[in-house]
């Protein structure tokens, strides 16, 4: 095994930079930085996640031996909102299970943000302001664009997002080389997205994509506008590159029970992992969890962008292989 770094020596002093400079973003907004556990007894259901779980051999006086390695720092830090934190920020190690490539690795970094009385658009304009602050560092601009899910697939595709049935969404698809079988609705979007749209995006334009469909409302609100319910969620964008997600939170226990009971059902019908719910958010939530909006920025995705490559490797001392 090669011993030496994946990056190089500038590209690891950028990322001391940054870390440096994401702290002083925070500082100036009086936004706290906190930590939470790498380690819970709950995991993330969300059926396009693949969590990692590990045994643990000492006492736990009765909990589960099985913990399971955080994908991200959501749930602790909503528990954190609820008890009265107020603002807070982490950045910090994650980890997703066989997400390992050019564009991967199955440790990565995430910093991640909920700031009170925000809804999804005030919390991406803010994501805006800290990416340019960031690409200042390299001396790189970017123009700033802001567009709805239906609005984007309406003016470049010519399909309706948000109504159009399966066989609409296969046509605006033509071309893509792939297996019909067994794809949802959203998988269709999702294509869409990642290999007609993406590939479209201006290069130095960072797009701010809200709005999303109610079938992808993760842990988001849902609402009505006009004829249809949409997602109140957002995805920043550098060129093709999807930088950071974000919501403006569910604060509803009973309806964030549903969603993971119909996730693990989705789970279920994969033969994937059934991680344990996490009650202590739901507990959390039902207590009192003060309307909020949250983002998840990718940072090793951002130091990418800053440096003009598209592989991880290249912003990360040591990735999976070297590890």
């Amino acid at each position: 095994m090669n011993w030496q770094p994946c990056a190089n020596i500038d590209a690891l002093r950028l990322r001391a930079r940054l870390n440096r400079l994401v702290r002083d973003f925070f500082r100036a907004r009086d936004v706290l930085e906190v930590e939470t556990p790498v380690l819970s007894r709950a995991g993330n259901t969300d059926p396009n996640i693949a969590p990692f779980a590990l045994e643990f051999s000492g006492r736990t006086d009765g909990a589960p031996h099985t913990r399971w390695l955080r994908t991200s720092a959501e749930f602790p830090m909503k528990r954190l909102l609820a008890a009265g934190i107020g603002d807070c920020y982490e950045l910090g190690r994650v980890f997703r299970d066989g997400e390992a490539g050019g564009r991967h690795n199955p440790e990565f970094t995430m910093l991640e943000w909920y700031r009170l009385g925000h809804d999804h658009l005030r919390l991406a304009d803010e994501t805006v302001e800290l990416v340019q602050v960031a690409l200042a560092l390299v001396g790189r601009e970017a123009s700033v664009a802001r567009t709805s899910f239906r609005a984007l697939y309406r003016d470049l595709l010519g399909v309706d997002p948000m109504t159009a049935g399966v066989d609409a969404l296969r046509t605006a698809a033509g071309g893509i080389d792939i297996d019909p079988a067994g794809l949802s609705r959203d998988d269709w979007l999702d294509l869409l997205m990642t290999h007609r749209l993406q590939p479209r995006f201006p290069p130095n334009q960072l797009l701010v994509l809200h709005d999303y469909p109610a079938s992808q409302c993760a842990l988001a609100q849902v609402v009505r506008r006009g004829d249809v319910e949409v997602a109140e969620r957002f995805e920043l964008y550098l060129g093709p590159l999807e930088l950071a997600n974000g919501y403006h939170e569910l604060t509803d226990a009973a309806e964030q029970r549903q969603r993971f009971e119909r996730d693990l059902a989705v789970r279920s019908g994969r033969g994937a992992v059934l991680p344990p719910l996490d009650d202590a958010l739901l507990d959390a939530m039902a207590e009192e969890l003060p309307a909020c909006a949250g983002v998840a920025l990718g940072v090793d995705r951002l130091l990418m962008a800053m440096l003009g490559t598209s592989r991880i490797a290249d912003v990360l001392a040591f990735d999976f292989n070297r590890a």
